[in-house]
């Protein structure tokens, strides 16, 4: 009879055991399901992550070799918070290459050859992620040199708008941005260009280039 109840009471005391870890276990899930969505509720209040800065949609892109082409693109992309870029040909240009009295030299013979097209260093210029191009060159021969002519025709530029800028001991820009509008690879909308002296000021380029809605 006393192992029959010993037996009895063991079962029991089992069943009791058992309902204990049901009822602990029903509770616990709710809890981790309430963390859970109390986690994303907080995540979808967070702000959206900051975006990169946007680019400037103007790029000032320049060949000097003597340095004043190079102070007159500085000068136009500080004014218009503007992206530079340098042309750089695959062969540097020294002095006697620039020799205007000397009919051999490197200059003089490109310049008097309209097929001439020095190649460039890179062609890296992020063209396609700017809506306007400031082209910046110096007058050699009453045109733009030939380097300009190789980056003009190593890009698209369609839909671009394009700004001739330029430099020169004397000589106006005269018909150098037309003769470069006729051979840009891509239909792009070129302004009237300008001379600027070394003397002009930051102020004199930056009125002159906002006149044109840059």
């Amino acid at each position: 009879m006393m192992k029959r109840w010993v037996t009895l009471l063991l079962a029991v005391l089992t069943m009791f055991a058992l309902t204990a870890c049901g009822s602990e276990g029903g509770k616990a899930a709710p809890k981790a399901e309430n963390a859970t969505a109390s986690k994303a509720g907080e995540e979808a209040k967070l702000p959206p992550a900051a975006a990169d800065p946007a680019k400037s949609k103007i790029l000032v892109a320049y060949f000097s070799c003597t340095g004043n082409t190079k102070a007159l693109a500085e000068k136009a992309a500080k004014a218009l918070h503007a992206d530079i870029y340098e042309i750089v040909p695959e062969k540097p240009y020294t002095s006697d290459d620039l020799n205007y009295n000397d009919e051999t030299t490197r200059a003089t013979v490109e310049q008097k050859d309209d097929s001439a097209r020095p190649a460039l260093a890179d062609k890296n210029a992020d063209v396609a992620g700017h809506s306007s191009i400031v082209l910046v060159y110096p007058i050699w021969w009453g045109q733009a040199p030939r380097i300009v002519d190789t980056f003009l025709e190593s890009y698209d530029f369609t839909g671009k708008t394009m700004v001739p800028i330029c430099t020169s001991g004397g000589s106006d820009i005269g018909s150098s941005a037309d003769y470069l509008a006729k051979l840009t690879r891509g239909k792009a909308n070129w302004k009237d260009g300008k001379r600027f002296a070394a003397s002009d000021s930051e102020d004199e380029v930056k009125e002159w280039l906002k006149s044109l809605g840059l």
